[in-house]
């Protein structure tokens, strides 16, 4: 805003000498000599930051320019309307009346009425745009350091529960951890340690009773044998079904997907999903990636749909787009088509392309 106002009171500067060297009404030492105290006053106002020391030299410049105007030259009254808008600006509420308070000088100056008029105008302008922008430029401000402030609130907030995540899968880490710890001592060592103590004592008795000793080690064997079944057992337990580590790789993958390029991205799967084999689940995911991306690339797609569909003889896994498919009817296979159908082609199964309606790939998987 102050660079604003400068240019304004350099402008009305200008036009105050251009009107001196037309008028030469007075000495040329006299006229310079005002103009650089006046030069002198302003550039102190805008070094110093105090409202009262400011309000101060506001009221020295303006007596300086009734005694310019008096004793020297009366252009110089063509200042003063920079420094009573300067100066009373921010006490009315209503600026129309600051108008009217500037061009009452008009009627004291018979013969500058039309000149300091049109400054009065001129600097009431100025006055009033850089008002108004300063405030919006204010306003931005004040809403770009609020979402600034929000912006590290969220970011404290999203390390903090970063942070919580990593801490409760560490948790629950130790947790499974002692849990397995625990089944192992209370099943198996229990076991071991009961075999253990037989086979010691059927050592003992060997060279004494071996129909004694034979009967211990027996019993050593058969509680070993319960032994190694808890172990079969337990890791059965804890380990996840195979179809349930595909099928939820694969949602997770769709659902990052989806949100990453704004698409919606149903996922449908009907039949028994336990049929489908690990090395069958690679495929599915890797031909459904490369699907997707073919779709991504080309088709200009809004919605990809998955279907999987376990029958009596195979697995169907069809990716389909609603895109603007194949106009010619012919489908050109590329590098990541042949690469699906190689993948597929290695445990006997086949892939289909169609790009009459949309873009489609089927992936079709025997099942053993």
């Amino acid at each position: 805003m102050e660079l604003w106002i400068i240019f304004s009171k350099l402008i009305i500067i200008l036009l105050l000498s251009f009107s001196y060297v037309q008028s030469k009404t007075s000495s040329l030492a006299v006229i310079v000599l005002a103009i650089l105290v006046y030069f002198s006053i302003n550039i102190t106002l805008y070094l110093i930051r105090s409202g009262r020391v400011k309000i101060c030299i506001h009221l020295v410049s303006i007596v300086l320019i009734f005694i310019t105007f008096r004793e020297v030259n009366t252009l110089f009254i063509l200042l003063l309307p920079n420094h009573f808008y300067e100066l009373s600006w921010p006490f009315f509420k209503k600026k129309w009346v600051l108008l009217v308070m500037g061009l009452l000088p008009v009627f004291f100056v018979p013969h500058l009425q039309a000149s300091y008029g049109l400054v009065a105008l001129f600097c009431f302008v100025v006055y009033f745009m850089t008002s108004h922008y300063s405030h919006r430029l204010i306003k931005y401000e004040n809403t770009l350091d609020k979402m600034r402030m929000d912006m590290q609130r969220l970011s404290k907030s999203l390390n903090e529960n970063k942070e919580y995540i990593r801490q409760s899968e560490y948790t629950s880490r130790l947790e499974e951890r002692n849990r397995i710890s625990q089944q192992i001592h209370d099943s198996i060592g229990h076991s071991m340690t009961g075999a253990l103590i037989q086979m010691e004592a059927a050592k003992t008795l060997i060279a004494i009773d071996q129909t004694k000793a034979v009967e211990l080690l027996q019993n050593a064997i058969n509680i070993s044998k319960e032994g190694i079944e808890d172990i079969r057992i337990t890791l059965k337990n804890m380990k996840p079904p195979t179809e349930q580590i595909g099928l939820q790789r694969l949602k997770l993958f769709i659902e990052e997907f989806s949100i990453q390029h704004q698409l919606r991205m149903p996922l449908v799967h009907k039949g028994n999903i336990d049929l489908i084999t690990p090395i069958q689940w690679k495929i599915i995911a890797e031909n459904i990636s490369e699907a997707l991306t073919n779709s991504l690339k080309y088709s200009g797609a809004s919605e990809i749909s998955i279907d999987i569909q376990v029958l009596n003889k195979l697995v169907r896994v069809e990716v389909r787009d609603n895109g603007k498919g194949i106009v010619s009817g012919k489908v050109v296979k590329g590098l990541g088509i042949v690469g699906m159908e190689e993948r597929s082609a290695s445990i006997k199964g086949t892939v289909i392309v169609d790009g009459t309606n949309g873009f489609s790939v089927t992936t079709l998987l025997p099942i053993v």
